[in-house]
Order: C-alpha cells, then sequence, then structure tokens
C-alpha cells in the first residue's frame, strides 16, 4: 500500500518513511529538498516537487494511487514566521489547502497532519490537554491551527478523515543511525548542544535564567522522533479502521529544563558544554508540558524512548558518526 509522505526528506517526515516501510507500507517522499535532504530518502520512491504545485501533485498521486497522505511539508521556524508571516502562511496554509484540494479530487480519504503544540499559545493549565483553548501567538502556530480548521471542513464537506498529531519538542536520531537532524540554520536546543560539547560553536546560548521554575531555566516536554513515527503509524492504522477526524498530543507528559538537559548531555557525551546566559525571548512560557493520556488511551501509543538520557544519546551517536560537508549532505564514516 502506497502512502504519500510531503515533506519525507526531512527530519521528521524521513522517519516516518523508515517507520512505513517497517510496518509494510510503500513510504513515496514528496518534497522540494528547501529543507529536506536527498540523504534522507532511503526507504521508497522520491519525487521532487512542491505542495503548491497543483499539476505536479495530481502527476505523482495518479502515478502511485496513494491510500492515505502524512503531511509534513511546513516551514518551522517561530522567530522567522513572525518576521516573514507572509512565507508561512503562503506555504504552510495556501500550500496545504492546494494539496487537500487535489487530494479530494483524488478521492483519497485518509490524512495525517503534522500539527504542533504552538497552537495552543501560552498555557493556561500544566500539563496541556487536547480540549486546551487553542490561541497560537506566533504565525507559525498559527498556520498549523488554520490547517486543523481546514482539515475539519474537507471531513465535513467531503469525507475527508483526518488525525492531528500535535508535537511537543521533537528530538533525538534514528536508533540504526541512518538518519537524524539537520537543520540549516539549526535552532534546537540538543543539536546546538552537542555542536557546543564538541568544540563546532563557542557556547550555547540558555534564554534567560530567571523563570518561576527550580533552576530559573525553561521547562519543555521532549518526544523522541522515532516515538513521534510510531504514533503516524497508529493514526494510519486507526484510519484505516474507520476513526473519525480528530487530533491528538504528542508528547512524554512532563518536562525537563534547559539546565537538566545540558546535564545529562554532559553525563552521556563525557564533554562538558559551555553555556551562555541571554536574554529571554518574547513569548517564552516557562513551562511547556503536554497531557498524551488521550492517544495512550485510544490508540496505545508508548514511547520508547522516554528517558531524557536515552533522547540524547540517540542523537549523540547521530552527531559523532555523520560528517556535514559543505553542501549540507551528510555520510557515515
Amino acid at each position: 500500500m502506497n502512502i504519500l509522505v510531503t515533506g519525507g526528506a526531512g527530519y521528521i517526515g524521513s522517519h516516518a518513511c523508515k517507520a512505513l516501510a517497517e510496518a509494510g507500507y510503500t513510504p513515496i517522499a514528496y518534497d522540494n529538498l528547501v529543507c529536506g535532504h536527498s540523504w534522507a530518502i532511503k526507504w521508497g520512491p522520491f519525487e521532487e516537487g512542491d505542495i503548491a504545485d497543483r499539476a505536479r501533485l495530481k502527476e505523482v498521486i495518479t502515478k502511485y494511487q496513494p491510500a492515505a497522505v502524512m503531511h509534513f511539508a511546513a516551514y518551522a521556524y517561530v522567530g522567522e514566521s513572525v518576521q516573514d508571516p507572509g512565507k508561512y502562511y503562503r506555504n504552510n496554509v495556501a500550500g496545504t489547502l492546494t494539496l487537500l484540494e487535489v487530494i479530494r479530487d483524488s478521492g483519497i480519504d485518509k490524512f495525517i497532519f503534522s500539527s504542533t503544540c504552538a497552537t495552543y499559545g501560552i498555557p493556561e493549565s500544566v500539563p496541556i490537554r487536547e480540549d486546551h483553548p487553542q490561541q497560537p501567538i506566533n504565525p507559525y502556530g498559527a498556520s498549523k491551527l488554520m490547517i486543523e480548521r481546514m482539515l475539519q471542513d474537507f471531513d465535513v464537506a467531503h469525507g475527508l478523515r483526518s488525525i492531528s498529531l500535535r508535537y511537543f519538542n521533537a528530538v533525538g536520531a534514528d536508533s540504526d543511525g541512518d538518519i537524524g537532524e539537520a537543520h540549516d540554520p539549526e535552532t534546537h536546543l540538543i543539536p546546538l548542544m552537542l555542536d557546543a560539547a564538541t568544540g563546532k560553536r563557542t557556547a550555547v546560548t540558555v534564554f534567560g535564567d530567571d523563570y518561576h521554575t527550580p533552576d530559573g531555566t525553561c521547562i519543555r516536554d521532549y518526544i523522541h522522533v522515532s516515538d513521534l513515527a510510531d504514533a503516524h503509524i497508529l493514526a494510519l492504522k486507526a484510519l484505516e479502521d474507520g476513526a473519525k477526524t480528530t487530533a491528538y498530543n504528542l508528547g512524554n507528559g512532563h518536562g525537563f529544563s534547559v539546565k537538566e538537559v545540558i546535564k545529562t548531555a554532559e553525563r552521556v557525551t563525557g564533554k562538558v558544554v559551555p553555556l551562555e546566559i541571554g536574554q529571554r525571548r518574547l513569548g517564552d512560557p516557562s513551562r511547556l508540558v503536554g497531557d498524551s493520556t488521550r492517544i495512550r488511551r485510544k490508540l496505545g501509543w508508548n514511547p520508547r524512548y522516554a528517558e531524557l538520557q536515552l533522547m540524547i544519546a540517540s542523537a549523540w551517536h547521530w552527531h559523532v558518526s555523520a560528517k556535514k560537508c559543505s553542501e549540507y549532505v551528510w555520510r557515515h564514516e
């Protein structure tokens, strides 16, 4: 059974492709390679294209006749979305609308969406449940929330059933070392921290140490990328069994402070992670922790890499076993 994976050459999309292949599906990676990497496409055919390209989407869907779509293709830098909101609304919202219209016309009725906890905005209560008000505070979160609304409307109008998965902080790398995290620019804490540990950058910046938390630094919920991929397989199987349109949180249900993450990384790597204290970032809440009880109960999702040390160890294994070249092509040594 073919599954179209938009953004299949990206960080989470490529891990989902591997999980699909291991579950007996054939992932069709569809990616424009603006943020994705050709080296991450290993488990099925690759078709280069943009989600805004209606003709190209029709061509690929006609060729492979996918039974469902997993949608990861999006811009995902919060700060950039504030500086250039048009880029995010044009790609994330308008591009997804084009994708949904092509899917509608093709008769596909199953869709899994890569959403985000950024749709909640500043939490009114922690841990955050799915029924928490969705009040995003940046264009990135707003673009994802708009897509969730479009999916509800496309279900009512066209019978396109979907499951939206609201991630918290995706981390780690494939346990076999086949694929891992590589962004340009890199903004995520753990790869930045590992770069600092290996001397690739002078220090990692901690944005504020005066929050109302035990050690003064922000607390976040981290979830291993392979556990995210597993959740997508469960969501696909649920839709195959007739599940209705809904949304689930994907997190571990407890958080770790920035300083806790750094200390754990130092234990894993055996190296000092130099840090510097910067100013708070506008809109950064002190705690972001998700309640994933619903997907555990409904779909039987159970993270395999719930311990922070395991998450960082997998990232470290990828970090030291892969070499970054000038054109952002990585090779295993």
